[in-house]
């Protein structure tokens, strides 16, 4: 099973990665002013996560395939890896599918 790990970046402001089985990063949040904020976008990515029109696939001008999570409003509440190949990141995709749902929380703030 994966996990949102919580941190808190040098500005203050909060994050979550959202990790797979084997600890590889698969999706990378904005920055929250409020952990309640982080907390409910994970909440939104477990519930967008769920359908595949949600994620936006997408090429780096360095030709390199990503994909950013969106919310029913169309903002981004996470983005991923850059990737080899398009194949990669529709793993990259169905891992989120998969892992988002029931990942536990891991907070490494210190508030």
């Amino acid at each position: 099973m994966g996990k949102f790990v919580i941190t808190q970046r040098k500005n203050g402001e909060f994050q979550f990665n959202l990790k797979a089985t084997n600890g590889q990063v698969i999706l990378t949040s904005e920055g929250y002013t409020t952990k309640s904020a982080c907390m409910n976008g994970i909440e939104s990515v477990r519930k967008n996560s769920q359908n595949e029109a949600r994620f936006d696939k997408k090429v780096a001008s360095n030709g390199k395939p990503f994909f950013n999570l969106k919310a029913t409003n169309g903002q981004i509440i996470g983005s991923s890896q850059m990737y080899v190949n398009e194949k990669n990141m529709l793993n990259g995709v169905a891992s989120v599918m998969k892992n988002a749902v029931d990942s536990q929380i891991v907070d490494l703030t210190a508030e």
